[in-house]
């Protein structure tokens, strides 16, 4: 295991800087998961750290030790890829001892600590087998466990589970999960799927234009994000935007309500969950006419013109939403209120 830290790192394509300084540290045994939309730059940030792509400048330190200038093979990082990367040909045992073909060990050590990773990832049945008779999650576990096998400091995961269907995904999360809580290395997990990364993270690192937005465990990212993209981004469905304005500790929503919470003055955005909006207690926020219903069982969707405030999502309880065509009050708890700037986005 190993701490991971990252400092004024930059990458670029020519005269494009497609990373722009990232500062970040990872402690040893954690857990961190990157995660933003397609470009962003979480997979180049990765990529960096495996050594596949070389730095344009800052610093990559794994274990305290400059990595830049290292080979992959040198920096003591394991890499499970999206597309599993294991050998048709063999069996899963030779997959999963793939890893230790360099490796200083004898041979009875190497078939000892290829069993002993085929126990931890419950494959020890399958070890004869060629990765054409295995489904693909267990061809994702064959990856992992050629990974695990050399022990290294960094494991480093590229969106390993958007090859599978929704189900595996969510197996698949849980093992990874279990994983890391059993064996303890520190792990970098890139995804674009926020479910993944508010699931198995200890941290979240949220980025946007190769910038890193925010920092935090998945409950700071959730209830305190720190921008509107972060607000936007973390939480489906998205958290509703409603422009507003500020002035004497009271917020006046374009054709909505006041709301006594204000501590600046001047044009505001009110963020507001779908899950903290809705029919029952807490302040009126906004009024208007439900469009659409999304039943989901216990509790339904509803969607709501507000005319100048734009559409907003709420919930209704699922057994007697209202029906479309229906004018309602929503309402809020005001210490379930996001305040941002206006111009700028950040969270006040």
């Amino acid at each position: 295991m190993a701490t991971l830290t990252l400092r004024d790192l930059v990458k670029a394509y020519g005269k494009v800087e497609v990373l722009h300084g990232i500062n970040l540290d990872v402690g040893d045994g954690e857990f961190v998961v990157f995660v933003g939309p397609s470009g962003c730059g979480k997979s180049t940030t990765l990529r960096m750290i495996a050594g596949l792509e070389e730095v344009t400048g800052g610093t990559i330190e794994i274990g305290g030790r400059v990595v830049n200038n290292l080979e992959p093979k040198e920096r003591d990082i394991a890499m499970v890829f999206q597309n599993y990367a294991i050998y048709p040909h063999m069996s899963v045992r030779k997959n999963i001892g793939f890893g230790l073909r360099t490796a200083k060990m004898s041979k009875a050590d190497k078939e000892a600590r290829i069993d002993e990773v085929a126990g931890i990832l419950d494959m020890t049945a399958l070890l004869d087998r060629k990765p054409n008779q295995l489904s693909g999650g267990q061809r994702q576990r064959v990856a992992i466990g050629r990974a695990m096998v050399r022990d290294p400091a960094v494991f480093l995961f590229d969106e390993p589970l958007s090859n599978l269907d929704a189900q595996l995904r969510t197996q698949m999360r849980l093992e990874i999960k279990k994983l890391h809580q059993r064996v303890g290395n520190t792990i970098v997990f890139v995804t674009h799927d926020q479910v993944e990364a508010m699931t198995m993270a200890d941290r979240i690192v949220i980025m946007k234009d190769g910038h890193i937005q925010q920092v935090g465990t998945p409950s700071d990212v959730y209830h305190s994000p720190a921008n509107t993209f972060v607000a936007r981004f973390i939480g489906a469905p998205s958290m509703n935007m409603l422009p507003a304005t500020a002035k004497d500790g009271t917020v006046q929503l374009d054709n909505g309500f006041g709301v006594p919470m204000a501590s600046t003055d001047g044009p505001v955005t009110v963020g507001v969950r779908p899950d903290d909006l809705g029919l029952g207690d807490g302040v009126p926020i906004i009024a208007g006419r439900v469009t659409v219903r999304e039943p989901l069982g216990p509790e339904t969707l509803i969607y709501v013109d507000t005319g100048a405030g734009g559409e907003v999502i709420a919930k209704a309880d699922g057994r007697t939403p209202p029906e479309v065509g229906a004018e309602v009050t929503l309402r809020a708890a005001p210490e379930n209120l996001h305040l941002f700037d206006a111009k700028t986005g950040l969270a006040i």
